[in-house]
């Protein structure tokens, strides 16, 4: 299953300017002055160009083979079973054998972790407060307790760590069954062979093989093909801004 976890706040700011970018750039052609347009063009291609790579690029993106974090220059791509530990300060912290990636979002404030604390308190523990709230129940209060200072960053590293150990039982799992079938295979090839059936030894000279549990990668970390072109599409313009 895909999950992508994006900044809301963002995507909402990066499409409006999208938007507004795209009518000025209408503007600027139909209305074209010579080096004042190209001028005015250059600095709507820059803005652009960061508003998507802050905005619109950054996610966090989990697939079954592991996490893609994906920052505004850079893509990094940790496998499930590399995933040491994750944690969060203002922004998520993803480890992998000695190498760590910070994730670009979601990122927490005080204010939000705050407002996250407030929200997780029960009536009781809000005073006079809970004399015009509706009583929750025990679950609700559970529910409440377990949420307590928890932000939207804490619960997106939530799902990371889940995973990544969901990934590192099923290939432990997986792992004992290939080795309990190898041996009961070997096992039984002996047996056959010490009767004197000659084909026995056929049967057990191919059950050795594994699956290749530790062919998953590790942490690859590489500059962003669609970010290079935002780039290069922004610097076009500028240049000609200077060469007109």
């Amino acid at each position: 299953m895909k999950q992508v976890f994006r900044s809301t706040f963002a995507m909402v700011v990066g499409w409006a300017w999208m938007v507004f970018a795209a009518l000025n750039a209408i503007d600027l052609v139909v209305r074209y002055s010579g080096r004042t347009s190209m001028i005015a063009a250059a600095v709507l291609a820059v803005l652009t160009a960061v508003v998507f790579l802050t905005c619109l690029r950054p996610a966090v993106v989990a697939s079954e083979e592991g996490v893609l974090v994906r920052n505004p220059l850079r893509n990094t791509f940790v496998p499930w079973r590399a995933v040491d530990e994750v944690t969060v300060s203002h922004s998520i912290k993803i480890t992998s054998g000695g190498r760590s990636v910070r994730c670009w979002v979601p990122q927490t404030s005080a204010r939000e972790r705050a407002a996250a604390v407030r929200r997780g308190r029960t009536p009781d523990t809000r005073g006079g407060a809970g004399a015009t709230e509706p009583v929750r129940s025990k679950g609700e209060q559970a529910a409440a307790a377990a949420m307590a200072g928890r932000t939207h960053a804490d619960w997106v590293a939530q799902q990371i760590t889940e995973r990544a150990e969901t990934a590192r039982r099923t290939a432990a799992l997986r792992s004992a069954a290939e080795t309990t079938t190898s041996a009961e295979t070997t096992t039984s090839a002996e047996a056959t062979t010490s009767t004197g059936v000659a084909r026995g030894g056929g049967e057990g000279a191919g059950t050795g093989d594994a699956t290749g549990t530790g062919r998953e990668g590790t942490f690859r970390s590489s500059w962003a093909p669609t970010a290079l072109a935002a780039i290069v599409v922004a610097a076009v313009p500028t240049i000609a801004a200077f060469l007109v």
